[in-house]
C-alpha cells in the first residue's frame, strides 16, 4: 500500500482506544432508554487523532466516507462510521501482505500519493469522497491550467495545448514550445515529441472527456481510476521537467 503499515496500525489502534464505546450508568433512580453511548477518550482527544486518522482512511479505503454506513453516527455515537472503518483499515493492513503472498500478487503497488503533485492535489478532495471520475477530471485540469502557466497561454487548452507545445515547429512570438529533449536533429528527439504530444491527446480525448461530457457512466473501479490518474502523472512530469523555448 506504499505506506508504513506500524505506523498506521498503532494510530488506528490508539483512535479505536479512544472512541470505545460504553454506557455511562444512569443516575440513582433514573431509568433512560436512550441508544446513545459514550466514548473512553475526551472529544477533544479523539479530534486530533481523528485527524490522522481520516488520512489513513483515505488512503486504505478510499470510498469510506460513502462505503461505511454513518446512519448510527446520530443515534448511537458521532464516531461509529469512524470506528468501523477504522476497523476495516486495520484488517486491511493486517492481511494486505499475507493476502498478497499466499495469492501469488507480489506486484508492486501503485500508490496515488506518489504521483506527480499536480495529479494527486486536483484529484485529493474528490478522491476522498468517493469521486473517482471526478478525481480523474479535476487532475487533468490541474495538469493543463499547470501547463498554461507554464508557457503563459490561457487562450488555448487541453488537446489543443498540447498539440501546439509539442509541435516540432519552431517556436513563435505567441506560440511558446515545450522541449524534452535538444533538437539535435535526431529521429529521436523527432519521435519524443511526436509520442508526447500523441499521448497527451489520448489522455484528453480518451480519458477526461468521456469522464467529464458522458451522463450515467458509472463509477470507475478503484485500480481503473489509478490508472488513469497515472497517466495524467506521466504527462505531468514531462511538463514540469520541459524546457520553454521561445523566439
Amino acid at each position: 500500500m506504499g505506506i508504513d503499515i506500524s505506523w498506521a496500525r498503532n494510530e488506528l489502534a490508539h483512535f479505536l482506544g479512544l472512541t470505545e464505546l460504553y454506557r455511562k450508568p444512569d443516575p440513582p433512580g433514573v431509568v433512560s432508554f436512550s441508544s446513545r453511548l459514550s466514548n473512553r477518550g475526551s472529544q477533544a482527544d479523539i479530534a486530533t487523532s481523528a485527524h490522522v486518522v481520516e488520512q489513513i482512511l483515505d488512503r486504505v479505503l478510499p470510498g469510506w466516507r460513502t462505503e461505511v454506513d454513518k446512519s448510527k453516527n446520530g443515534e448511537v455515537n458521532r464516531w461509529v462510521q469512524h470506528r468501523e472503518a477504522a476497523q476495516r483499515a486495520d484488517a486491511a493492513l493486517l492481511r494486505d501482505g499475507e493476502v498478497r503472498s499466499r495469492l501469488g500478487d507480489d506486484a508492486p503497488q501503485l500508490s496515488a500519493g506518489s504521483m506527480h503533485p499536480w495529479v494527486w492535489d486536483g484529484a485529493r478532495a474528490l478522491w476522498g469522497s468517493g469521486h473517482l471520475r471526478e478525481a480523474v477530471t479535476a487532475a487533468a485540469r490541474k495538469v493543463n491550467a499547470e501547463a498554461q502557466n507554464k508557457i503563459g497561454r490561457r487562450d488555448v487548452g487541453e488537446t489543443k495545448l498540447f498539440q501546439r507545445v509539442f509541435s516540432l515547429d519552431a517556436p513563435k512570438a505567441d506560440q511558446p514550445r515545450l522541449r524534452l529533449l535538444e533538437d539535435d536533429g535526431s529521429d529521436t528527439f523527432r519521435s519524443v515529441h511526436r509520442g508526447a504530444m500523441a499521448f497527451a491527446e489520448g489522455c484528453y480525448a480518451a480519458i477526461r472527456n468521456p469522464n467529464s461530457h458522458e451522463d450515467g457512466l458509472p463509477e470507475l473501479p478503484e485500480h481503473e481510476a489509478l490508472e488513469q490518474l497515472a497517466a495524467f502523472s506521466l504527462l505531468a512530469r514531462w511538463v514540469h521537467a520541459a524546457t520553454v523555448l521561445t523566439v
